[in-house]
């Protein structure tokens, strides 16, 4: 048997699972964060007074912190590349809309919020030319990328588990630095994205490891190429 058939059979034996891992690894809408429980109100009579604050504490925060804040930002702002690469992966399959596409679309769905939340608080702030940051990422989402992995599940899955990871850590590392600069609600923000970002690594890692009990060589040959690809 080809080995694209067998990882085919392994994702179309995970996808019989994939509705108790939905619900293990995405909240429900209803119940989750938005933006705007984060930010001010503009309804509310104390919003000007909230931005002044946002705008007063920014002007204390290191140039190097807020050069990360931006590239996580920018990073969370090109999800589209991103969901339109996890689609076309093999065994994801939109048109029947199995347990993966809707595993994509949830976990976008939960990472949308991501972008919107940290691009509202750097407009907030003063601090950053937006129109600058726009056309960065806009070029990013244009440009596309190739993280080495095709349509491969392994990879893809891989690759995703150490990503999440790392988005964790740089939107934690944010928070407590945040916290130092006596930055409570850009802490909050981010500590509350790191959440997220860990849970969806947890979901990855899990993925990966079903995998690997269940197709053991190859797996740890997707894995050993996406570690030489670094």
């Amino acid at each position: 048997m080809k080995i694209e058939n067998v990882r085919l059979e392994v994702m179309q034996t995970l996808d019989k699972s994939m509705g108790d891992l939905l619900a293990k690894y995405l909240k429900p809408i209803e119940t989750n964060w938005q933006p705007s429980e984060l930010l001010p109100d503009a309804n509310s009579p104390t919003f000007f007074d909230e931005v002044q604050e946002i705008q007063e504490l920014a002007r204390e925060m290191d140039y190097d912190l807020w050069a990360v804040l931006i590239g996580d930002t920018i990073t969370e702002e090109a999800l589209p590349t991103y969901e339109s690469w996890l689609m076309s992966v093999n065994g994801i399959d939109q048109e029947a809309r199995n347990g993966w596409s809707k595993w994509i679309r949830g976990w976008t769905a939960e990472e949308n919020r991501h972008g919107d939340l940290l691009n509202k608080y750097l407009y907030l702030s003063g601090r950053v030319n937006m129109r600058e940051m726009e056309i960065s990422t806009q070029h990013l989402i244009a440009d596309g990328f190739d993280i080495g992995t095709g349509r491969d599940p392994y990879r893809n899955f891989v690759y995703t588990s150490f990503q999440e990871l790392a988005t964790n850590i740089s939107h934690r590392r944010v928070a407590s630095l945040a916290k130092q600069a006596g930055n409570q609600r850009l802490a909050k923000i981010c500590g509350i994205i790191a959440a997220d970002e860990a849970r969806h690594a947890n979901a990855y890692i899990d993925f990966i490891n079903r995998i690997f009990e269940l197709d053991p060589s190859e797996a740890m040959m997707a894995f050993e190429d996406m570690m030489r690809k670094k």
